[in-house]
């Protein structure tokens, strides 16, 4: 896991240069939808409420980052070596859902002006409420591990 200020992210080198660019040109005012940034690279900018609950998430095909563009959330994450599945992977969707564990989880702040990249063997939920749901606007992109250096 990565965390860290947009202005800081051609510091890493296992993020592609077009994908570093494409996120140093988003503002609060990017247009929500799809969009297809170098070959098997994409991102998908939504708005929604964030939530009081949620279910933990995987990726085996892509790392993610995120970043909010405006409003707050709390994402929070762990490692999924002690985890539990409760829904197998779907790899259409790329995904699998785990049971939440007895221990505490990571969190992060996400806010407009940082970052977070999450690797497939992290844990993570999303879209959580800092104290009370609010409506956001979020920047995934999807970097196939391939892709990725890392």
């Amino acid at each position: 896991m990565i965390f860290d200020r947009i202005s800081n992210i051609k510091n890493y080198k296992e993020i592609p240069a077009e994908v570093a660019d494409f996120i140093l040109s988003l503002t609060s005012e990017t247009y929500p939808g799809h969009y297809e940034i170098t070959t098997g690279v994409y991102a998908n900018i939504d708005c929604y409420t964030t939530k009081l609950a949620g279910k933990l998430e995987s990726h085996k095909k892509y790392i993610d980052i995120q970043i909010l563009l405006s409003g707050e959330e709390r994402l929070d994450y762990t490692d999924t070596t002690d985890l539990i599945v409760s829904e197998q992977y779907n790899p259409e969707k790329d995904i699998m859902f785990y049971e939440h564990p007895d221990t505490f989880l990571n969190s992060v702040r996400l806010c407009y002006g940082n970052f977070i990249m999450l690797y497939p063997h992290e844990a993570h939920q999303p879209q959580m409420a800092l104290i009370e749901p609010q409506q956001v606007k979020k920047v995934v992109v999807k970097i196939p591990v391939t892709t990725c250096s890392a």
